[in-house]
Parts: structure tokens; C-alpha cells; sequence
């Protein structure tokens, strides 16, 4: 019997893979294309723990998340039963199976930003939790308040919760295996200095600014991208990482709203502030959801980003001639596409997102277009992996 069937159940998807199989073909096809010899094109899946958590026959405990995200021992029992859950039912080109060890870092969503410039954290039914502007009507008290530090609010309980961690992984296993506790999390990333102006102002607000008070609009862009920064550096500093990275990269979901005019006047010079102050200058990257394709010229050109992470949605085949061969892009199926539609609908779909010319060069990854949504049919996720298989051949 394979050792990696040890922590298999007859209810999981993959239980009877031969993931040994399965691993070494999928290293070698990684290994092939960051060699730039690719055969075919990579198949992943964007997951986070709301997949998990809203999956009633995944989490068959109930956490929710509330507790999820307030009690540091939920959490880590929480990211390791999603991670052994992912490895056995989520098909797509990574290690499946029983890893040599597993990995586990605190985890905040996408509102720790919101959090640390002072904006409470809500919790919904049926939702990840989220935060509301706290400055929609008096922006200028964010500047009032100061800069917070780089391990303040709920970054300062991030570190707590990393220490909770690893002192839990050095007297633990988990189905037999280690666990590693790692640091990289909320700490060292940004959404992108637009994103947070439009969750700590709203997006009314900071667009109404952008068209009749830029200069305003320019004194809190200038605020938050130097918090950002000096955050990240202190980060970095504390875990012994460079203070500049090769490969950088960032997002900014909300340059979706404006024209490219718009961008480069207003939010290009914040973008390229993190980018110098945080990047050696070598290829970057960037995430963006939503239609946000128009300014992907400006930011390889402005920026020297080369790998791109999309959204919804995008003309691959326009997007791969204007882009031109050497661009990493990242993409495919809408997620609402694979959440409703059937197997034969997401087969039709990947066929005719793989011949628009998006292959051209070979520089492709397909995947759902952007973070899986929870009750997504995993037979969906399948049709979408076995057709990348198909019709991604190089």
C-alpha cells in the first residue's frame, strides 16, 4: 500500500490517485516550463480557507469564522485540516497526497490592511469578514492619526499568532507528519495603495477625490504607500529577509475602476514607489482581479512587470498580442462559470480560451479566473483540469 494513502478516506476525491505518479510528473512539467521548455501548460486552483470553511462536507466540524480568526489554535488546526482536505480532492498540478511536512502561517483575509489603518473587522453569515471605511467622511483623519507600526493592531497579534504556531509545530505532528510554521503572512504584502484607500475611505470617495481633489487624493495615496512600505521593511527586517526582493510583486484590484489615464496620473507613482523601494528592478509581478487588462502595457512598460495574475474579464488572445510572447499570464474559466455550469460547458471553455493564441510562447497557466468560489463542483474543477490537459499541449 502507498504510504501516502495513510491519511485517505473513502469520502475524498483523489483517495485512490497514485500520487507518487502524480507529483513526479507534475514536478518535471514545472521543471520544464520555469526552464522556458514547456510541454504543456500548468493547471492550478486559487483557494483560500473561505472554500473550506463554507464546504459543509470538508468542514464537517462547523468553524466558523469568527472563530477561525480569533483564536489562534482554531486557526492552526483549521489551515491544517483544509491543507490535508486540498491535497486529497483539489486536482490541479501541485503536490498531492501526504506532504514530507506540512505548512501552516496565520491568516487574516484580505481586510488586515483595512484592520491596521484602524477600520473594524466585520463578520457576516455566509461570508469572509470585511471591514467598512472608517474615514468616508473625514479622510484626513487617517493623517491625524499617525502611522501606525509595522507590528501594531493586528499585525502585532499576527506575530503572536506566529509564535503560537510555531511553538505548537516543534511538539506536534499532524497524521504523522512535521509541521513548519512560517512568518510570511499578512506582514509582508499589500493589496495595492488604491485598494486600501477605496477599504479605508470607500471607493466613492476616493474616485469623487480623484476627479475634483487630486492633490488631497495625492496626500493619502502618499500616506498609505509609505506606511506600506515601512511595514514591509520592518517585516523583513525581523525574519532576516533582504530588504529588497528579486521578483517583486503586489496587486491593486481597484485600478479596475479607472481609465489608464487615470492610473498613470494618479496611482502609477505609488505603484512604482513600492516597486522601487521593495524590488531589485528584476521582472516583476502583479494581481488583478476584475477588467483591469487596459493597463497591463503601462505596467510592463512602467513597471517591468512580466507575470500577470487576471481576473474577469479577458481577451487572452488580444492580451497575449499585445503583451507579446515573453509575459507570463494567468487565467481562465470565470468563477461563476465553474460554480454553475456543467463539465461539458467548462471543457467548451478552456478549448476556446487555449486557441485564442494565449499559448503563443508557451508562457500560460491556467487557472480559474480569480479564486474559487466556495460550493464550486469539484467535478467542474476536474472538467477544467483534464481539458487544460487536453488541449494545453505545447
Amino acid at each position: 500500500m502507498q504510504k501516502s494513502n495513510i491519511a485517505s478516506l473513502p469520502t475524498d476525491r483523489l483517495a485512490k490517485m497514485d500520487f507518487p505518479a502524480h507529483n513526479d510528473e507534475q514536478g518535471r512539467m514545472w521543471a520544464a516550463f520555469w526552464q522556458g521548455k514547456p510541454y504543456r501548460i500548468p493547471i492550478i486552483l486559487g483557494t483560500n480557507t473561505r472554500f473550506f470553511l463554507f464546504n459543509s462536507a470538508a468542514n464537517s466540524g462547523g468553524t466558523e469564522f469568527q472563530r477561525y480568526i480569533e483564536n489562534p489554535d482554531v486557526m492552526f488546526d483549521t489551515a491544517l485540516r483544509n491543507a490535508r482536505w486540498s491535497r486529497f480532492n483539489l486536482l490541479q498540478d501541485g503536490q498531492l497526497g501526504l506532504p514530507e511536512r506540512w505548512g501552516v502561517s496565520p491568516d487574516f483575509q484580505n481586510f488586515y490592511e483595512a484592520a491596521w489603518f484602524g477600520c473594524k473587522i466585520h463578520y457576516m453569515d455566509g461570508e469572509v469578514p470585511d471591514t467598512l471605511p472608517a474615514y468616508k467622511d473625514n479622510p484626513e483623519a487617517l493623517l491625524e492619526k499617525g502611522m501606525p507600526g509595522p507590528f501594531d493592531g493586528i499585525m502585532g497579534r499576527a506575530i503572536e499568532y506566529y509564535e503560537r504556531f510555531a511553538d505548537r509545530a516543534a511538539h506536534e505532528e499532524f497524521l504523522e507528519r512535521p509541521i513548519d510554521a512560517s512568518p510570511f503572512c499578512c506582514g509582508f504584502g499589500t493589496d495595492g495603495p488604491m485598494t486600501v484607500a477605496c477599504n479605508v475611505f470607500g471607493a466613492s470617495q476616493v474616485c469623487t477625490m480623484m476627479a475634483s481633489a487630486p492633490e488631497r487624493l495625492h496626500v493619502l495615496l502618499d500616506f498609505i504607500t509609505e506606511s506600506t512600505v515601512q511595514r514591509i521593511r520592518a517585516w523583513r527586517a525581523r525574519f532576516n529577509q533582504p530588504e529588497k526582493s528579486d521578483g517583486y510583486g503586489a496587486a491593486d484590484d481597484s485600478i479596475a475602476l479607472i481609465s489608464t489615464k487615470m492610473y498613470r496620473e494618479h496611482v502609477l507613482p505609488y505603484h512604482r514607489r513600492l516597486y522601487t523601494a521593495l524590488g531589485t528592478g528584476k521582472p516583476g509581478s502583479i494581481h488583478l482581479c476584475g477588467n483591469a487588462t487596459r493597463h497591463f502595457v503601462t505596467l510592463r512598460d512602467e513597471l517591468n512587470v512580466m507575470q500577470f495574475d487576471t481576473g474577469f474579464p479577458v481577451d487572452f488572445g488580444r492580451l497575449r498580442k499585445e503583451l507579446g510572447p515573453d509575459v507570463l499570464i494567468q487565467g481562465g474559466p470565470h468563477v461563476e462559470l465553474l460554480l454553475s455550469r456543467k463539465p461539458a460547458e467548462i471543457r467548451d471553455e478552456v478549448r476556446r480560451i487555449l486557441a485564442t493564441g494565449v499559448l503563443d510562447g508557451g508562457k500560460f497557466i491556467l487557472r480559474e479566473g480569480n479564486n474559487l468560489a466556495p460550493h464550486t463542483p469539484l467535478e467542474n474543477t476536474e472538467a477544467m483540469y483534464y481539458a487544460g490537459r487536453e488541449f494545453g499541449q505545447l
